[in-house]
């Protein structure tokens, strides 16, 4: 199985094609693969085979900032490397020529864009995809060079380096500290020395009716930030409840940036030794089961699995059956939550000098704060409309084109514990010919005033006898009519999405942060970089409630 990229394609919002990079073979061109790939129904799977173009083809999809990412394949190759290819691609795209990615800075910095995707990838064989390693080998125009051109006067090709320039530029190359580190630049040189991690937990958990967890998956990834000179070597420490062997059974399929070494992990679980790329980065990720075990399974219920809020959905409420109510309770508990060492990113000045270092684990004053709580309930397409939206606390509204109820609940709604309730009533579907006389999907019965012509004639030759009907055995026999045919019409689930600043679900914190100076290189002596370190869990519509 190979792992050769034959092309690259990109697409505006517009399906024009605004890049188009062959590396070898003849591939399709963009105006024959771009039908083939609208083909399909939304939601498009990211691999698609297409047996009607000769020779067969596969094509691979991604979609980012309205930018349409395609690339093909003639031979049996790994999916996964051409999709993780098309991701590093984005990623340097953003860091060289700006975030968010769009089609206008891309067609104007095409010299840039084509030197990058010939260094990343050459005649179909991926070489280099670190940000930092490109830095040494593109050539990025300089302010003079965009503002001679900008005037019609051309810019220096060689960017911008006189004789002096160039002769300086390759000495400084041949004196490069230390060995050449293919994720690190050479000779990185910073006034102020800091050192943040930021570790963010995304929550996926699903509830049964009952309240017990079916599934409950904290997906946690390390985004390190490193603004230090020369090369340094660094240790990073997290820590769980049970020590070593907690951890251990705690983080499960971890992944690691290529500068992690993986001995030291595997004999000292916890700790993470590397020499960093200069600038922020993504440094490992992992997967946390938050599930109970089988023991306490039976007794285990979303309350014990300590979320900071929950939702339940009670459904076909009131006379009709069609009311919903929702409930959302608000336990404000964050288990084993881990003092933040600094929640603001220290400014120009003593701070920023790297001359503070705070000593990890001595805690804030800032206590986890319960953030951006929204309540999303999604009805059948039957529904017409909900009315009558009755919140005790937030806002709440539909939005018919997308049949979902919102609830958004502000940041002081939520403070204190207890309970928030949100009421709502369902417009079912217009009545057909056939069902005249329905208020609300249901007949309205006598009192709507409708002429019956199954009634018998006024006017009859022999009188009929006068039954007294009972009228509330009769009202209660509409009422639970009522109830089941607008039984189809009440909400499956409901998801909650919010945020907690200075709390992880899984429990992980980082116990320590050292600069390993015998193995470091050109830090400068006294240098005591400023660390700091964020916790933050989120849940976008990761706990879903199912009635």
């Amino acid at each position: 199985m190979s792992t050769a990229v034959e092309a690259i394609y990109i697409f505006n919002q517009n399906n024009h094609c605004i890049l188009e990079h062959v590396y070898r073979s003849r591939p399709p061109p963009p105006q024959a693969i771009l039908p083939l790939y609208q083909r399909h129904t939304k939601p498009r799977p990211s691999v698609i085979h297409l047996p009607d173009v000769n020779p067969p083809t596969v094509l691979f999809s991604l979609l980012h900032a309205n930018l349409l990412f395609l690339s093909t394949a003639s031979t049996d190759v790994e999916p996964l490397f051409i999709l993780e290819f098309l991701h590093r691609i984005i990623d340097v795209f953003e860091e060289f020529i700006g975030a968010p990615l769009l089609a206008n800075k891309i067609e104007s910095s095409y010299d840039v864009v084509a030197q990058l995707l010939g260094e990343m990838c050459d005649a179909g064989s991926v070489c280099n995809t670190e940000p930092n390693a490109l830095r040494d080998d593109v050539d990025i125009p300089g302010w003079m060079d965009k503002l001679l051109v900008g005037v019609g006067l051309p810019g220096n090709p060689t960017g911008s380096l006189s004789t002096g320039g160039l002769k300086q530029h390759l000495q400084l190359n041949s004196s490069t500290t230390g060995p050449a580190i293919p994720w690190r630049r050479a000779n990185v040189r910073h006034t102020s020395n800091e050192l943040y991690v930021d570790i963010l937990e995304t929550l996926n958990v699903t509830l049964a009716p009952s309240g017990r967890p079916l599934a409950a998956i904290a997906n946690g990834s390390i985004a390190f930030t490193s603004r230090i000179s020369g090369v340094p070597d660094l240790l990073l420490t997290l820590a769980a409840s049970g020590g070593k062997i907690g951890l251990e059974k705690t983080i499960e399929l971890p992944v690691f940036h290529p500068c992690v070494r993986l001995a030291r992990w595997k004999e000292r679980p916890g700790e993470l030794s590397f020499i960093p790329p200069d600038g922020k980065f993504v440094l490992a990720g992992y997967e946390v089961n938050l599930m109970p075990s089988i023991h306490d399974l039976k007794s285990w219920s979303n309350a014990n699995l300590q979320l900071p809020a929950s939702v339940e959905v009670l459904t076909s409420l009131g006379q009709n059956g069609a009311d919903f109510e929702i409930r959302l309770a608000i336990h404000n508990t964050f288990p084993g939550s881990a003092p933040i060492l600094q929640t603001q990113r220290p400014a120009f000045g003593p701070r920023g000098s790297g001359t503070s270092t705070p000593v990890f684990g001595g805690g804030s004053n800032t206590a986890p704060i319960l953030q951006d709580v929204v309540v999303t309930v999604p009805v059948p397409n039957a529904v017409r409309s909900v009315i009558d939206l009755r919140a005790s606390r937030g806002e709440a509204y539909f939005t018919a084109s997308e049949s979902v109820v919102e609830w958004r609940l502000p940041t002081k709604a939520v403070a204190s514990p207890g309970t928030a309730t949100l009421r709502c009533t369902m417009v079912g579907p217009v009545a057909d010919d056939d069902t005249d006389g329905m208020v609300n999907g249901f007949h309205s019965g006598p009192k709507s005033g409708d002429y019956d012509e199954q009634q018998d004639a006024y006017q009859s030759s022999a009188p009929q006898p006068i039954k007294a009907p009972n009228s509330r055995d009769k009202q209660d026999s509409q009422d639970q009519k009522k109830v089941q045919l607008n039984a189809p019409l009440m909400p499956t689930s409901a998801s909650l999405s919010f945020s907690v600043k200075g709390w992880l679900a899984s429990g992980i914190k980082v116990d320590g942060l050292v600069i390993d100076t015998r193995r470091s290189k050109g830090l400068g002596e006294g240098v005591k970089p400023y660390k700091g370190v964020k916790y933050l869990t989120v849940s976008r519509k990761g706990i879903e409630t199912r009635c």
